[in-house]
């Protein structure tokens, strides 16, 4: 956990965040994915494959992420009508961004080395949701496939939950209230 004032000091600050050591933290989620996968199969040794790992993790972050994720955020959590304009035209963009992933997969059954890698541990947060933010998966028979094939690997954990009610617009103390509600 966090020291109370930690926050406070560090304003930029996002979640999730690693206590690597007492003191010590790594926030952002693909630094910590690949921090922990350091030295296993996850992350492969040959350089391409590594910086297709990291490719794929950017990728994650400035389009999935961002697009996909914001949408599904906004959507379902009040913030964003899916009819208005606004929706509409971000859902282009989402559809979009899971054509290139099911461009990609279409050759390949994971995403870097032929195998799976951290890379498909960070994709398949948002490809596994991106209905939810309106994306007709159904036209995506290779990420389909994919997203099996991930849920299929050992250990693997479905454990994740609906936002909760204080994520609602009107119910929270979020950063994306000031950006959304209007005063």
């Amino acid at each position: 956990t966090l020291k109370p004032d930690y926050l406070e000091k560090n304003p930029g600050m996002t979640t999730p965040v690693l206590e690597i050591k007492p003191g010590v933290y790594l926030p952002e989620s693909g630094a910590i994915l690949l921090y922990l996968a350091e030295g296993t199969d996850f992350v492969p040794d040959e350089p391409i494959e590594r910086a297709q790992v990291h490719r794929w993790m950017m990728y994650e972050q400035s389009r999935l992420f961002a697009i996909v994720g914001a949408l599904r955020f906004f959507v379902l959590s009040g913030r964003l009508d899916p009819e208005s304009l606004q929706a509409r035209q971000q859902l282009r963009f989402a559809t979009a961004i899971v054509g290139q992933a099911e461009g990609h997969l279409a050759g390949h059954r994971f995403f870097v080395a032929d195998r799976y890698t951290v890379a498909d541990i960070a994709l398949y947060g948002y490809l596994q949701v991106a209905h939810e933010a309106g994306v007709d998966m159904e036209a995506f028979p290779s990420v389909r496939g994919w997203l099996d094939r991930v849920r299929e690997q050992p250990a693997h954990v479905a454990d994740l939950e609906p936002y909760p009610e204080n994520a609602r617009v009107g119910h929270s103390q979020s950063i994306y209230d000031l950006l959304t509600v209007e005063p």
